[in-house]
């Protein structure tokens, strides 16, 4: 018997931000595994993000798509989350469609993190079964939360105040990985006991790049074809990565300093790493670059390109580069993308991050670790690079094809659509 999932987005295609991806490659797959997908989203004409056209090919055919009401931030912005202004459209929708029993279950996968309480609002009013899926921690301790009344405080008060409310009485919590939801279920050890708990990454998309190498567009932000090895970082960075990036440039200057034959070809380009997602001027790798001595092996892109256009530009880079941060359970998703170019991988990750295991076992490149107060040298850093960028060919025979499946979309969607049918037949929460 298929069932009806309502999967509630605040962003979703031509939305280019990482988080509309979610729901995008769940829904693509769910009808395999017994649930047909509606997908519940704001309104890309109020979106404030460039949007990304391109990304509406790769969505699945058919697939019923709600555009709730969204607050428009024109011409008065009183508030810029997609999250709270399409807040009461998204519920609205869900209503109706449970009024109309075209829905057996709500799933919103955060952030936007202001949505997750439609969940349980929809479940209070009409009985129906709900989850969270949690693509980030929702409490995080941001820089500037100490200073009372900031923007960084707001918001934490705010999570402190709202995540225990959404997350009683659901019957699915998921996530990335388990360090994702571990702070809540300390804090909540009630849904621990109650909740169906599972995780799963957001899997690698092999569509995705057979339909943009069939599009057969060249890159824009360099000539693969210079002889200079081109290394790629697409996404943005977290407060904790911050201090990764920079054992990354130390490490770029003693390569310099001990082998300035291979320094003076590599150019390293940083997409989408600004201040903001359309400010072209935002830049926060370059200044940091330039304090480090490396600037001119460092190129910032500092606003987002296209999703479609940032697989392309990977696919012809000479390598991709992946940094993480000092935080244990960050997995960055920009992993998926990196493990499926087709192209050799670098990566700075936390010794204890679920991404240090899937490049070492596909053998797609090469992982430097760290931990918080264990961050590797520059010597270490650079001896590291000259043996990549010296022997830098991919070779497909050596790639473990059987891993990326066990890392692919299709596999997470099976294991959430597990998870929904283990969180159905435990039965109605109170």
């Amino acid at each position: 018997m298929t069932r009806r999932l309502a999967l509630v987005s605040g962003h979703f295609p031509p939305s280019n931000l990482v988080g509309a991806q979610r729901a995008r490659l769940w829904s693509r797959y769910l009808p395999e595994f017994g649930w047909e997908p509606v997908v519940v989203t704001g309104d890309p004409a109020e979106y404030e993000e460039r949007p990304d056209p391109d990304l509406e090919l790769l969505v699945a055919p058919g697939l019923r798509i709600v555009h709730a009401a969204t607050l428009s931030t024109r011409p008065v912005r009183l508030v810029g989350d997609i999250g709270i202004r399409s807040f009461w459209g998204c519920y609205r929708a869900l209503s109706r469609m449970a009024r109309a029993r075209e829905i057996d279950f709500v799933m919103v996968t955060i952030p936007s993190n202001f949505l997750a309480p439609v969940g349980r609002l929809v479940h209070l009013r009409h009985g129906l079964p709900f989850g969270i899926d949690y693509q980030d921690p929702w409490v995080n301790r941001w820089t500037g939360a100490e200073r009372r009344f900031s923007r960084a405080w707001t918001s934490n008060r705010l999570a402190e105040i709202l995540e225990p409310w959404s997350v009683r009485d659901a019957a699915l919590i998921t996530g990335m990985a388990p360090g994702y939801v571990a702070g809540m279920l300390e804090r909540n050890p009630a849904v621990a006991s109650k909740s169906v708990l599972a995780y799963m990454p957001m899997g690698t998309a092999p569509e995705d790049y057979a339909l943009v190498q069939g599009l057969g567009r060249a890159p824009f932000l360099f000539d693969p074809r210079d002889g200079n090895f081109h290394m790629i970082y697409a996404g943005a960075l977290l407060p904790a990565g911050f201090v990764v990036l920079d054992a990354f440039l130390a490490g770029l200057r003693t390569l310099r300093q001990r082998a300035p034959h291979v320094a003076s070809r590599l150019r390293v380009h940083f997409v989408g790493t600004g201040s903001s997602p359309d400010d072209p001027q935002g830049h926060r790798v370059l200044p940091r670059a330039q304090a480090a001595g490396v600037a001119e092996m460092v190129d910032e892109h500092p606003h987002r390109i296209g999703y479609v256009d940032t697989l392309n530009h990977l696919m012809h880079s000479s390598a991709v580069l992946v940094l993480g941060s000092t935080e244990p359970h960050y997995t960055p998703s920009k992993v998926f993308q990196a493990m499926l170019s087709q192209r050799p991988v670098f990566a700075l990750l936390h010794r204890d991050s679920t991404a240090v295991s899937m490049i070492r076992s596909a053998h797609v490149g090469e992982v430097l670790t760290l931990a918080e107060g264990d961050l590797p040298s520059p010597d270490g850093v650079a001896t590291s690079l000259q043996a990549f960028i010296e022997h830098p060919a991919y070779d497909a025979a050596s790639v473990d094809r059987g891993v990326f499946e066990g890392y692919s979309a299709r596999e997470s969607t099976r294991q959430f659509a597990e998870a929904l049918d283990r969180a159905c037949a435990a039965g109605p929460r109170p």
